[in-house]
């Protein structure tokens, strides 16, 4: 396969992907206005968020106040930002124009049937509307991924276009939990009790029920940090992320990626066999930051076996 075409579907599943977990992200912030908490808190944790984004900086230099508003806006309809909802699913329609003859018709009318409703979401959309749009979001995000298992051949351009979506999930995935680690260790004057906001966070990742099924106990941070690292059996776990990256890696090795399939093997190995005290033992965000970096570092190493350098 050409490179050129493989990146492409990389990155147009990664892009989707990032669409899909930033409106998570949002889901469990629209889920946390409804708590009484204070104000300081809300606060924290929008910074704690867009922190965890990579936004921080650019949310700053454009808005004087971070309000929750601001935040949702920025996330969710930014054009400018790339890392917002809507830009996101822009580059994902992009990407698939480019290979319009490697996807099927279905993928393509999917994707772009998407970024042509987008306009129908706007920032001056009700609160009711901000609901709407992350479950559209959302729903998207289901119905492409649906389409492009049950219509593409699986072939190399299936084996990237997979890449791109576990890479992708394992780093959002490592930054919804830092952002929540960092929320709590911003704050500690609270009105709720800290477990019914991991409890929130659970329902904005689709998976309180899995906990339940799992633990059948109180929710616990430190239960729901090990559920959406560790468990192999969930499907937003970065373990489960991991495994399968390495499985589709392995499908389209070259004479160049050795050392990359050893790095994806070596972190997987590191979910697979590591226990979340001796992974946690020192400063919960400060491994996760870590953690993202390695992913980073794997990202860099598919670029440069398999990919073009300036694409995506």
């Amino acid at each position: 396969m050409l490179s050129r075409t493989a990146d492409h579907l990389y990155w147009m599943s990664r892009y989707v992907e990032r669409a899909e977990n930033s409106a998570r992200m949002l889901d469990a912030h629209y889920r946390l206005l409804l708590l009484p908490r204070p104000a300081e808190a809300t606060r924290h944790g929008w910074i704690a968020t867009l922190t965890s984004l990579g936004m921080l900086e650019d949310f700053s230099a454009r808005h004087a106040k971070l309000t929750p508003r601001a935040a949702i806006d920025f996330v969710a309809f930014d054009r400018e930002h790339p890392g917002s909802i809507v830009r996101c699913l822009r580059a994902a329609r992009e990407n698939a124009h480019a290979v319009r003859g490697t996807i099927t018709s279905e993928m393509w009318e999917t994707l772009n049937s998407t970024w042509l409703e987008t306009p129908r979401f706007t920032t001056q959309a009700a609160d009711a509307g901000i609901g709407e749009f992350i479950e559209w979001v959302k729903y998207r995000s289901h119905l492409t991924r649906g389409v492009t298992n049950g219509t593409m051949l699986k072939d190399e351009a299936w084996h990237f276009t997979c890449i791109g979506t576990f890479i992708e999930r394992a780093d959002n995935t490592t930054r919804v939990l830092e952002a929540r680690w960092r929320d709590a260790d911003a704050v500690d004057a609270r009105l709720t009790p800290e477990a019914s906001e991991w409890a929130v966070l659970l329902r904005a990742l689709s998976a309180f029920e899995v906990y339940r099924r799992v633990y059948r106990e109180n929710v616990s941070a430190e239960r729901v940090t090990e559920l959406l690292l560790l468990n192999s059996q969930m499907p937003r776990s970065v373990h489960r992320s991991l495994d399968d990256l390495y499985i589709h890696l392995c499908a389209v090795r070259n004479a160049h990626s050795a050392e990359t399939e050893r790095r994806a093997g070596e972190l997987h190995a590191a979910l697979r066999f590591g226990k979340l005290q001796e992974l946690l033992s020192g400063n919960v965000t400060a491994f996760l930051d870590h953690f993202q970096g390695r992913l980073n570092e794997l990202a860099d190493g598919i670029a440069q076996d398999f990919l073009v350098a300036g694409y995506g």
